[in-house]
């Protein structure tokens, strides 16, 4: 038995908005990652099962890491279908927003979404939403949108509409946003979850596999490349730095997803306490943040990189230059050491 945590005034009126609905759109953040497709198809799985006429718009595509989870087939994303994408949005009785938490975060999307006279949805888990949504479900401390969404559909009593092919992408969305639970994932009542979702019928080893063990051959290159030549220690601040321009990417035939996990991956280091990846994407500069313990990297996205997420994960964009970036990130490091552990492990020499 999980703990209640959703008001029950927002579970009564989004009963009520679910039960004069039959056309339902549902749509999450620029970039999607496992979190956002995976409560975004788990949702669009049962809400098909109870006879909504779903459909899934995303701000772009899904990378090619989540190709593997069913439904993905059936998403519309916005950036090649964009007067469809319109289309289903105008014409919605309802629209779920999951995984963000304002407006902007579905980019060129956003004048869509919120031009829809659909009353909308907010379930996410990220701080500070904004008030853009009729029925607004927010609750940070939950590790993920997945998490969060098993927990609305027990509410509407839905649970028995959960079948295999949600459970998988619900599982999906909960491993990939706590890192195969290595961080975020104290909470008992996650893994209360796990066993719910196992009985019924998820191969969680099998959804590891494809989600966070399966690379091309190009990926991998493009991989180790970044961690032998692109990895730069900053050890009087306990960071690392990876940064990736586009003419890199292109030699490695980057496609998205390619470098998932990336950013985690200095952690190994006992000394490292905050890793950081830019990545020069066509418009902007892309900022991921990880971090150990207690030290806030959405913090730092939020101040300088117009982003957010959680304490240990987070992420933002950068409107210029990949060096601007990496000076902006350089110089206000030192404004963060105060967050830094005293004690450092010590390795090596």
């Amino acid at each position: 038995m999980i703990s209640r945590i959703i008001d029950e005034n927002s579970v009564k009126a989004l009963r009520r908005l679910l039960d004069r609905s039959e056309r339902i759109v549902i749509t999450c953040h620029l970039t999607p990652d496992g979190d956002a497709i995976g409560s975004s198809l788990g949702l669009w799985h049962v809400l098909n099962s109870i006879g909504k006429t779903a459909a899934v718009v995303t701000p772009d595509l899904v990378p090619k890491s989540l190709q593997f989870l069913p439904g993905v087939k059936e998403v519309v994303p916005f950036t090649r279908f964009q007067e469809f994408g319109t289309k289903l949005l105008n014409e919605a009785d309802l629209v779920f927003c999951l995984d963000f938490n304002e407006p902007r975060r579905v980019d060129r999307m956003e004048s869509a979404l919120t031009g829809s006279p659909a009353p909308k949805v907010l379930i996410d888990h990220h701080l500070d939403p904004s008030d853009f949504c009729d029925v607004t479900i927010s609750h940070p401390e939950v590790s993920s949108t997945s998490m969060l969404l098993f927990r609305v559909l027990c509410r509407l009593e839905l649970f028995d509409r959960i079948d295999r092919m949600a459970a998988e992408c619900i599982y999906t969305g909960m491993m990939t946003d706590t890192g195969n639970f290595t961080y975020n994932s104290n909470e008992p009542d996650l893994y209360v979850v796990i066993a719910e979702l196992l009985r019924k019928g998820i191969n969680k080893d099998r959804l590891y596999q494809l989600a966070c063990n399966t690379l091309s051959e190009a990926s991998l290159r493009l991989n180790g490349y970044a961690m032998n030549e692109k990895m730069r220690l900053v050890p009087e601040h306990r960071a690392a730095v990876i940064v990736l321009d586009a003419g890199e990417l292109s030699r490695f035939n980057y496609e998205k997803g390619d470098t998932e996990g990336l950013v985690n991956r200095p952690l190994a280091m006992p000394d490292v306490v905050w890793s950081v990846y830019l990545r020069e994407d066509p418009n902007q500069i892309k900022v991921s943040m990880r971090s150990k313990g207690d030290f806030p990297v959405n913090v730092i996205c939020s101040d300088h990189f117009g982003g957010g997420g959680h304490r240990n994960a987070a992420g933002g964009e950068f409107q210029g230059t990949l060096q601007e970036c990496l000076d902006l990130l350089l110089k206000v490091m030192p404004d963060y050491d105060v967050n830094l552990p005293d004690n450092k492990i010590k390795y090596g020499k």
